[in-house]
């Protein structure tokens, strides 16, 4: 089924209104629970408290959606929500894919790494944001139908990988940024080695229960983890699962 470019438009303005909104919910949250817990509002983490930088939701606004879903989901492309795309994969909810990029707190010189392409969605957001993406998905039709829809889009600054995430991409290290669009059950050392002092990870860690973490490096080299909400993400897998 496609879709109107008028219609479009209506659809990706509406989605990105509601992301929007819950935006402004979750820092209204986040800020009640700062002050609760120290009387007064912490600094620290004043990005995640004061809703979503304009530029990160200009991206959103920018990227169609229902080029990353399969035919049959093109309808249901601009929901918030996430929507199933083969493989045992998903593309993640769009509050979720503006949040994690809005936490990277990205500048336009920088180079980011992606692991789980998945749809190419997230990938696609970055791109608008930074000068080069570097995007690893184990799964190699997922990552050639990504490529594919990159090409179509004229996005030169997305570098595709197929491959085992978790090891990351060190010959491209370090990274200003990475952002992990899965969820493995504690954090890949490769992927804090290969990230740049004074970068940021963002990525869920868990199980069943999985909690989207933050993760500042230093310029010393240590680490500084933050919780930021409960989430649910595919897991971080290293073998591509059967075709459905």
């Amino acid at each position: 089924m496609s879709i109107s470019d008028d219609e479009t438009k209506a659809l990706r303005d509406a989605m990105v209104r509601e992301v929007e909104l819950m935006a402004a919910e979750y820092a209204r949250a986040q800020r009640s629970s700062r002050e609760d817990l120290h009387g007064h509002a912490h600094k620290r983490g004043a990005r995640s408290a004061r809703g979503l930088a304009p530029r990160v939701l200009a991206a959103l606004s920018a990227v169609p959606r229902h080029l990353f879903v399969p035919p049959d989901l093109v309808p249901d492309a601009y929901l918030n929500r996430p929507l199933p795309i083969g493989y045992g994969q998903t593309i993640s909810q769009p509050f979720i894919v503006a949040l994690m990029t809005d936490l990277l707190d990205l500048a336009p010189s920088d180079r980011v790494l992606e692991i789980g392409t998945g749809s190419g969605y997230q990938a696609a957001v970055l791109a608008r944001l930074v000068d080069t993406v570097f995007t690893i998905e184990v799964v190699a039709p997922l990552a050639e139908r990504a490529q594919r829809t990159f090409a179509d889009l004229g996005l030169a600054n997305i570098r595709t990988r197929i491959g085992d995430g978790s090891l990351g991409w060190p010959e491209e290290a370090p990274f200003d940024a990475i952002l992990v669009a899965a969820a493995p059950a504690e954090i890949p050392a490769p992927l804090i080695q290969q990230l740049a002092p004074g970068g940021r990870l963002i990525i869920p860690v868990g199980g069943k229960s999985q909690q989207l973490i933050l993760v500042e490096k230093r310029r010393d080299q240590s680490t500084v983890l933050r919780e930021i909400i409960p989430v649910c993400f595919v897991p971080l897998t290293r073998e591509a699962s059967p075709p459905d």
